[in-house]
């Protein structure tokens, strides 16, 4: 078996997946925090963490991080998401001690210098600016807001600029140390490796890890509702929201097909009615986003203020007919066919293989099965999607709209459309 999990005396779980036909290996570490896990008043702090870990340690300048990784032809990269923040390398297997010994160093021993927290605190506001003359990403902002209001899960994950220009180093290091221990933390690896020698010096080099400490995470709370936000703009940006299916519900699959049928390509229903239809939208599509307890599944749009009347209008039908109707069995097997091949063709890339077998791992506690996610895509029915649907948008839905937004039908409409 290509995949294996060791889990270190001091909490560290380690899990590879050996391909012994490539050339390269990724690893990294992957945490069980991210920005649900923040104090509302500190909203940024695992973003700026994430940041702050590229910036020296010890025995490490920021400069020498990157050129010690990328003089052997290496890649080095870093995420934040609401739930996991991820570092990690990608380089040819004969350098993989140097990536792990870069990796740990970082985690275990940042310095986090004022020069260069000043230096990230510009850079992360130039981020937070982008964001905010990116429409199609600040939509997603609103809507996160107006689905979670007042709680960390539907905060920005870039925080803002208020607090990220008072974010202090003592707060940097005490969000590593509550959250930077061995229980939470993942060491992926996937390529060309051997599983025990990983663990050897997993256990030599991971040593110096904070003790983990008691945490218990605030329970997702979805409310619902109407963010709308006036602007200048040539187009306007739309989510349609409910509340979704988390990663641990036996439905999670019965979701992930919905929103493809849905909306999950060209062949969906939103594209052929929404757009080639009725030629409302350039793009159109949903996506269905789980966590831990809860989850989210979101319809986008963006089109004009003179076809903003008649898009909500559309959706609601197309989102009435698929919890009426059973689907067409082509349709689902399609579905199938789009969400087994993503998962399949996401294993040619070793990046993909250590991503997602190390938020498994984090989200189930044990060894990525592709076999049997493959059999619970297969084993879900026409019934299922129905019945998954009506449960989904039965949800009390959330709108967000940013541009020229007086078009946009009245939020008590829209329920009513929904509830008919």
């Amino acid at each position: 078996m290509s995949i294996q999990s060791t889990t270190l005396e001091n909490g560290l779980r380690i899990v590879t997946d050996t391909v012994p036909t490539v050339e390269s290996v990724a690893l990294g570490v992957w945490t069980d925090v991210g920005t649900r896990h923040e104090d509302l008043t500190h909203n940024g702090v695992a973003h700026m963490v994430e940041h702050m870990m590229f910036n020296g340690t010890p025995t490490r300048s920021a400069k020498e991080i990157v050129e010690q990784v990328e003089s052997v032809g290496g890649q080095m990269n870093a995420y934040t998401s609401r739930e996991n923040t991820a570092y990690y390398v990608h380089l040819l297997k004969e350098h993989v001690t140097l990536a792990l010994d870069v990796i740990s160093d970082m985690i275990q021993r940042p310095l986090f210098p004022d020069a260069e927290i000043e230096k990230e605190r510009g850079v992360i506001i130039q981020e937070i600016g982008m964001t905010l003359d990116t429409p199609d990403d600040l939509v997603f902002d609103l809507y996160q807001e107006t689905a979670y209001p007042d709680q960390a899960l539907g905060a920005p994950i870039l925080g803002t600029t208020e607090i990220i220009q008072n974010m202090n180093k003592e707060t940097l290091f005490d969000y590593v140390g509550r959250f930077y221990t061995p229980s939470k933390l993942v060491l992926s690896v996937a390529g060309n490796i051997d599983h025990d020698e990983i663990v050897k010096q997993a256990q030599e080099m991971f040593c110096d890890l904070p003790e983990d400490k008691a945490d218990t995470l605030k329970p997702a709370n979805y409310h619902g509702g109407e963010k709308k936000v006036q602007k200048d703009l040539e187009q306007n940006h739309v989510v349609l929201g409910f509340q979704g299916i988390s990663k641990t519900d036996p439905d999670y699959y019965k979701a992930v097909l919905l929103s493809t049928i849905l909306g999950g390509g060209m062949s969906s229903r939103l594209f052929q009615e929404v757009r080639e239809k009725h030629g409302l939208v350039y793009s159109v599509y949903s996506s269905h986003v789980a966590y831990m307890d809860d989850g989210q599944f979101e319809i986008y749009a963006g089109t004009g203020p003179d076809k903003l009347p008649k898009l909500i209008p559309v959706i609601c039908d197309e989102i009435q007919k698929i919890m009426q109707e059973d689907v067409a069995q082509r349709e689902l097997e399609r579905a199938k066919s789009q969400v087994k091949s993503s998962i399949l063709m996401g294993r040619e890339s070793m990046l993909s293989r250590a991503n997602r077998q190390a938020k498994y791992m984090i989200s189930f506690n044990e060894e990525l099965d592709i076999a049997g996610i493959l059999q619970k895509i297969e084993q879900v029915n026409v019934g299922d999607i129905q019945q998954t649907a009506q449960k989904v948008f039965k949800s009390k839905p959330t709108v967000a709209a940013l541009g020229p937004v007086e078009g946009l039908e009245p939020y008590g409409k829209i329920c009513e459309r929904l509830a008919a």
